[in-house]
């Protein structure tokens, strides 16, 4: 050991230099290389030993070597943050297995997850580890399938639980899913839970388990969330870090192209095949724009299929099985997707824009490079999101790259290279084609060799050929700090910026609540879950000082501003309005609401459109109102009309003493 020292101090002095975390680094040096520890050493017992050594592994990760004893020794409250692909999964799910008791028949532990892919994932896992322990049964339960089956399933003992949120509350309710033996309480990606509207759900679970629980929660990001999880549902717990607080992948590269909006589905085209052997995620905003970019690529050939909530579960079941099996090559998914679900050598994350929060980009950029493997995370963005780019690298500590679309020769030449690599790897069997050959001699005895190597090559490669031969050109955006560059070069003034437009298929609506209000993405969901009775499908989110902008699907525009109008948040009255409807700054502020945001917003607005083609004045209707007999002679005045020839016809009327 002694004569490593020297090596060791130099690494830390250039990680130092290099402005990283040296001792989070040397701490995995030391890890990988001097102290390995085996399951035994651990406390894992020997069922269980037995069933992950099938399954391949040969010693824990980091953060199963700091979560597993600490939950097998003591009782209290956990929060662990370890990256995506790190093996939570076996970090509280080896400890729960072994300390429930098989020969009880209650139900002994919850594992709460927001998705129901993620759901399934984590009972099958834990089904996994309990191969050879007798008399343990998991049972998975989440909506979107039949909750009968479920609750035959829970009748019959279930010493473990995996469940949504939603779905647990109403076998509660039903007096199926019995809590009150629950010793251990799991929250798995927490914070999403809360984004999407799950605090009142979580708090009624909770209430209904033992108070001497042990809750352990699991993330792969501290964020804001995290702790008010922390604050309001754990004990005096103990934090368990693996690498740092909010740090991306180790092994993930980060790379943005900026193009004008019109051509982002053309440059996704172009990155898709730049790499030929590319397995990768899509990710899109929403379910429709996810539908969308599916069925597009499918039509040009692409092996694609979309993942979202508009879906059956037998279909997204079917959807993410051909997706682990390889069987397609491109996913594209909503968020839904992002939420640990485990697929093997996925070579990139594509976001097709921007996510509204970094946790959701750390996340989706942690489904590749995973298991010490390579990966990388594009970014398609506009100009308008550039600003995100500096947000994330600020939390994430890594450097954005910007990268430039792939020519179409260079694009060509990859598929050709592709094409004939495959040709050359391709297994021959003999006995197979040995009958076929006489007939294939025949056929091609006068056909030149060159001939048939161009044929079979152009089967492979002519669809990239006849393409980009006539490809559209994609134009890299201008900045605005450009454009306006160029307009005082021209000595112009001009003015681009304006409102944001709804995307197709969503309204865009006001409301008078801001970050002033603490009024987060994530509180933002849980008051319109709240109003709307259920879970309501969310576009883009503004949020400003004192009021905000969200995108809702037009068909529920107005059910949602009926929900959402006069009602209260934090003794405030709420405002709901189209954010279109230009007479919506004419309303007076309700009384108890001290500001009229959208009105100072409405002023500035205004400044900001100077230069733009004044409109005709709208008459108000008042009958004093004197502006009404400008530029309009067709009004008529009561009365008979006075001698404006008469001098004095204006003077003022003496008082009457």
């Amino acid at each position: 050991m002694l004569c490593t020292y020297p090596f060791l101090r130099y690494l830390c002095t250039r990680e130092r230099a290099n402005g990283s975390r040296p001792f989070a680094r040397l701490q995995f040096f030391i890890h990988n290389y001097f102290i390995l520890k085996t399951f035994e050493e651990l406390g894992v017992s020997e069922e269980i030993r037995r069933a992950i050594e099938e399954l391949g592994f040969e010693q824990p990760m980091p953060v199963q070597e700091e979560v597993i004893p600490y939950l097998l020794g003591n009782r209290n409250d956990v929060i662990a943050l370890a990256q995506t692909g790190t093996g939570k999964t076996a970090a509280f799910g080896i400890p729960v297995l072994q300390r429930t008791d098989s020969r009880v028949r209650q139900t002994q532990a919850i594992v709460l997850s927001p998705t129901r892919e993620l759901c399934l994932q984590i009972a099958d896992d834990l089904k996994d580890f309990s191969k050879y322990m007798d008399g343990i049964h998991i049972v998975p339960v989440y909506g979107g399938t039949s909750i009968e089956n479920q609750i035959r399933s829970l009748k019959k003992g279930a010493q473990i639980i995996v469940a949504t949120p939603g779905r647990l509350i109403d076998l509660m309710h039903r007096g199926v899913a019995k809590l009150e033996a629950v010793k251990n309480v799991v929250l798995d990606e927490a914070d999403e839970m809360l984004n999407m509207g799950f605090s009142e759900s979580i708090d009624e679970i909770l209430a209904g388990v033992p108070k001497d629980r042990n809750t352990l929660l699991f993330s792969a990001t501290m964020s804001r969330e995290i702790e008010k999880i922390a604050r309001n549902y754990l004990t005096d717990p103990k934090e368990i870090v693996v690498g740092s607080r909010n740090e991306g992948a180790e092994h993930v590269n980060h790379i943005y192209y900026m193009v004008n909006a019109k051509d982002k589905y053309l440059a996704l085209k172009r990155i898709v095949d730049y790499y030929p052997k590319i397995f990768a995620i899509i990710f899109c905003r929403t379910k429709r724009e996810t539908q969308e970019i599916a069925d597009k690529l499918i039509h040009d050939g692409y092996n694609a299929e979309s993942l979202h909530g508009d879906l059956s579960q037998a279909q997204r079941d079917l959807t993410m099985q051909k997706f682990r099996q390889h069987l397609t090559q491109l996913l594209v998914a909503t968020d839904v997707a992002a939420r640990g679900l485990d697929v093997d050598d996925l070579t990139h994350v594509i976001n097709y824009g921007l996510p509204d929060d970094i946790e959701s980009y750390t996340h989706r950029s942690g489904r590749t490079g995973r298991a010490g493997k390579k990966g990388t995370s594009i970014s398609i963005i506009h100009t308008r999101e550039r600003h995100k780019v500096k947000a994330i690298e600020k939390v994430i500590g890594k450097s954005f790259v910007a990268g430039e679309l792939p020519t179409p020769k260079e694009i060509c030449t990859k598929q050709l290279y592709k094409a004939i690599d495959e040709i050359e790897k391709v297994d021959v069997n003999e006995e197979e084609i040995a009958p076929f050959m006489e007939d294939i001699n025949r056929h091609f005895e006068y056909v030149d060799k060159e001939d048939i190597l161009k044929k079979i090559v152009s089967l492979e490669f002519g669809r990239f050929l006849a393409y980009y031969a006539n490809a559209p050109e994609i134009v890299k955006p201008t900045t605005e700090r450009a454009k306006r560059g160029e307009a005082r070069k021209d000595g112009k003034k001009t003015r681009t910026r304006g409102q944001r437009k709804a995307e197709s298929g969503y309204r865009r609506l006001f409301i008078n609540l801001g970050k002033d209000d603490g009024f987060y993405p994530g509180e933002v969901m849980q008051f319109l879950n709240k109003n709307m009775r259920g879970k309501q499908e969310v576009g883009h989110i503004d949020l400003l000082g004192k009021f905000s902008y969200i995108e809702v699907p037009e068909e529920d525009a107005n059910k949602v501003m009926r929900a959402l109008d006069g009602k209260s948040y934090k003794g405030r009255t709420v405002r709901c309005n189209d954010a279109d409807d230009r007479k919506r700054g004419e309303r007076r502020t309700r009384k108890g609401d001290s500001r009229d945001d959208f009105g100072k917003y409405e002023k500035k607005s205004k400044k900001r459109d100077r230069g733009a083609e004044a409109k005709p004045f709208k008459e108000s209707g008042r009958k004093d109102d004197w502006r009404q007999f400008i530029n309009n002679p067709d009004i008529k005045l009561v009365g008979e009309e006075p001698d404006f020839s008469e001098e004095g016809w204006a003077r003022r009327r003496p008082r009457k003493k």
